[in-house]
């Protein structure tokens, strides 16, 4: 009886790297970029895209590098607090992104979308993590 077994990890990219900075933008107007997750891997992965703990600094963002086993802290420019989480976006001050859960199969992509709302002046940033939870 012959048995064989491969260790593996989730092996993951996220392009563009942090920070996304959506510049100077005219109140009232909205902007959105496109974030991309993909599975270089040959697991399949669940992803979650939240907001960090409250005793998380603007200081401990991490950018990914493919095979990465630690959340993304992505930091987006020109929002304020307060947030929501629904089960396809999550509000965040003036950011919504969605989807902001999802699976992906081995090779697959999942494009996050993150949209800016100027509804106030001023400059602001926020922190979101993706987790991959497993990893």
């Amino acid at each position: 009886l012959k048995v064989s077994a491969k260790a593996v990890y989730s092996k993951y990219s996220i392009e563009p790297a942090s920070p996304i900075n959506f510049g100077a933008m005219i109140k009232g107007t909205k902007k959105s970029q496109t974030v991309v997750l993909e599975n270089k891997g040959m697991l399949h992965f669940k992803f979650c895209i939240r907001q960090p703990p409250e005793d998380a600094s603007t200081s401990e963002s991490k950018s990914s590098k493919e095979g990465e086993s630690a959340p993304l802290a992505t930091r987006l420019s020109t929002a304020r607090k307060s947030s929501s989480l629904t089960q396809s976006h999550l509000s965040l001050g003036m950011f919504t992104v969605s989807p902001c859960s999802g699976s992906i199969g081995p090779w697959g992509q999942q494009k996050i979308t993150v949209e800016c709302f100027a509804g106030q002046e001023g400059k602001c940033e926020e922190q979101l993590y993706i987790d991959i939870p497993g990893r």
